[in-house]
């Protein structure tokens, strides 16, 4: 009974759209839980204090519906259709990660995962539950318990048929089905991921420090982001893709079938001058349905300014100039950065002489003041 349950599941799944599908118990994954108290106590997650808030309940799947017999882990395949890490060479264009190219994936994948969870109420009088990203569900390492791939040393799920450019989704229901074994770790002794992180993020393998990811800064981290990082971030506006691409079983992976998930246009190495010209009406209608809309647009222009300062082009200095009375302090601190980088210093000075009453993280303000001899408010 159970297999041909796990079988009709199968077939359901893949009719919705999904690629991929495992099962494994709720109490799987007890090493997760000792991973990340200890990723926690290091600080590791930097101002995410909603993983500390929740680490209880991300580490004991359980807790969340006790219930639970079986969790069914779906995967989707978001593959590019071109090397994500083109688009850094074009230093007067912003790369934002692949995943955010396209719709927000949540709102699909949570449709079709519904779809899949009310037939099996509906066939086999089971309770079930659906989330994707919506709970504090450790979603990897359920998915390696599962067999839909491991956690490679960059932590991310790397699959065998897919490389790394999968997203997840589960099931949590009281049905009792057979669990799949989990994923071999065939990682090896390559290291590409780490050795391709731009602010060395990896303190040791299958370690993150978010406090040094781009992906992170660019999309959680709320202040300032360090002076000792800005230039390593290049043009990588939203998020970062290199220890993704860079890993060698992408050679198996192909471009995504669904539609939803293939890039717009206007978000495949945007021109940076556009994006920072960007009030917040036109950010909202740029980017409705997309998970960049959530950072908001004065997180946005901040990177934005990060990457016009990386460009080594001096006619970008004007949309950092722009930008020195913009609205946001958040938005005019980068701005002083970006400008400095492209201005001749003697218009850098003289702009400064008139630009009163700008404020300034301390890195910079340290920095505007050496050259002005002028107090800036911080």
């Amino acid at each position: 009974m159970s297999t041909d349950l796990k079988t009709a599941i199968k077939t359901r799944a893949l009719e919705a759209g999904f690629d991929d599908i495992g099962f494994v118990k709720p109490d799987a994954i007890p090493h997760a839980a000792i991973g990340l108290q200890a990723y926690l106590n290091a600080g590791y997650h930097g101002d995410m204090a909603w993983m500390d808030a929740n680490s209880d309940r991300r580490g004991s799947p359980s807790t969340l519906w006790s219930d639970t017999k079986t969790i069914i882990m779906l995967a989707m395949n978001y593959g590019p259709d071109e090397d994500p890490m083109h688009s850094l060479a074009l230093k007067d264009s912003a790369t934002i990660s692949v995943y955010a190219r396209a719709r927000d994936y949540h709102d699909l994948i949570k449709k079709r995962l519904k779809r899949v969870a009310r037939w099996l109420n509906e066939t086999h009088g089971c309770q079930v539950k659906v989330f994707v990203d919506t709970a504090p569900v450790m979603e990897k390492p359920l998915a390696q318990a599962a067999g839909l791939g491991w956690q490679g040393k960059h932590t991310n799920l790397v699959s065998r048929q897919f490389g790394s450019w999968i997203f997840l989704g589960s099931i949590f229901t009281d049905l009792e089905l057979a669990p799949d074994g989990a994923a071999e770790n065939s990682c090896g002794s390559c290291q590409a991921c780490l050795d391709a992180c731009p602010t060395k993020a990896f303190p040791e393998p299958y370690k993150l420090d978010a406090r040094r990811c781009i992906s992170y800064l660019t999309i959680e981290y709320k202040g300032h982001i360090p002076i000792e990082f800005r230039t390593a971030m290049g043009n990588r506006i939203y998020g970062c893709d290199d220890c993704l691409a860079v890993c060698p079983w992408n050679k198996f992976a192909s471009q995504t079938q669904e539609t939803a998930f293939h890039a717009r246009d206007e978000l495949t190495a945007p021109l940076l001058a556009e994006l920072s010209r960007l009030d917040d009406q036109a950010f909202r209608q740029m980017f409705s349905g997309s998970p960049i809309k959530r950072i908001g647009r004065d997180r946005f222009v901040r990177n934005v300014l990060i990457a016009i300062g990386n460009s080594n082009r001096p006619e970008l200095a004007n949309a950092a100039e722009v930008r020195l009375q913009d609205v946001s302090p958040l938005v005019r601190a980068m701005a002083i950065w970006a400008y400095k980088q492209l201005a001749p210093s003697a218009k850098f000075i003289a702009k400064a002489k008139t630009a009163s009453g700008i404020e300034a993280d301390i890195d910079v303000a340290v920095e505007w003041q050496h050259h002005t001899k002028t107090p800036v408010k911080v």
